[in-house]
């Protein structure tokens, strides 16, 4: 039977998601804080990001960088963005919270699905920092998710190939698995070889900033080394390569 495979480009400014769509992908998620792994984006983002989109717009919903323990204050604040992101139009969320034990908080997650209906939730690579992988699989599923993504517990989805593939057989349907982090051209074949949904990646390309002025003195993140003059977007070819190798395998 014929399989449809998603491609799913992770962005970070609204030229990422006009260039995502551009270059063929099913699905924008929308995230700021690039080195932080990705935080919930501004409101206004949001906004135009769903004015500019014909295809599906997921937000995610992550209130800081760091680990995936969250205070009580900290929930309450992911519930406002849900409630947010629904108003705003957008299809979906993507989250993840855990236990300090290194399981999955399925009774918060279960709440804040609840909450999204009927947008579909992600749980994103927290689960990747879990300490069972399948323990962590079945409970993304008791708490109700519709996808989860994942480089099966390593850096990249290549250290991680055989792990994405038992996870994918251990699921059997009950919830769509998408590989990510470290998705390119090169390896899309053999993530969908081993029978994900769905493939995520940024597809990133980096230029020159245009300022010609530049303080040598100043680093405005607070972080030495981090490259305060390079801009960061979703290069359309990097995304289209992916996407007509997920189109080749469908046609298989």
């Amino acid at each position: 039977m014929k399989r449809n495979i998603e491609v799913e480009v992770c962005t970070f400014s609204l030229e990422s998601c006009v260039n995502a769509q551009t270059a063929g992908a099913d699905r924008v998620e929308l995230c700021a804080a690039m080195y932080d792994g990705g935080t919930t984006p501004s409101a206004g983002i949001i906004r135009m990001a769903r004015k500019l989109l014909s295809i599906e717009l997921y937000v995610m919903i992550r209130p800081r960088g760091g680990d995936f323990l969250y205070s009580g204050q900290e929930f309450e604040l992911m519930k406002e963005e849900i409630r947010h992101v629904k108003e705003s139009g957008a299809d979906g969320v993507v989250l993840g919270i855990l236990k300090a034990d290194g399981t999955v908080d399925v009774e918060r997650t279960r709440e804040l699905v609840e909450l999204a209906a009927p947008l579909k939730v992600t749980f994103h690579r927290a689960i990747d920092m879990t300490r069972d992988l399948n323990e962590a699989l079945e409970d993304v599923i008791r708490a109700g998710c519709y996808r989860v993504l994942t480089s099966g517990g390593r850096n990249t989805v290549a250290e991680g190939l055989e792990q994405i593939r038992a996870l994918t057989k251990r699921a059997a349907g009950r919830v769509q698995v998408m590989a990510g982090s470290g998705v390119n051209a090169a390896n899309t074949r053999s993530l969908l070889d081993a029978g994900v949904d769905a493939v995520h990646l940024s597809g990133k390309s980096g230029r020159d900033s245009r300022m010609v002025y530049r303080n040598p003195d100043v680093s405005m993140g607070g972080v030495p080394g981090l490259p305060e003059y390079e801009q960061y977007y979703s290069d359309v070819k990097k995304v289209e390569a992916v996407v007509k190798e997920a189109n080749r395998f469908c046609d298989l």
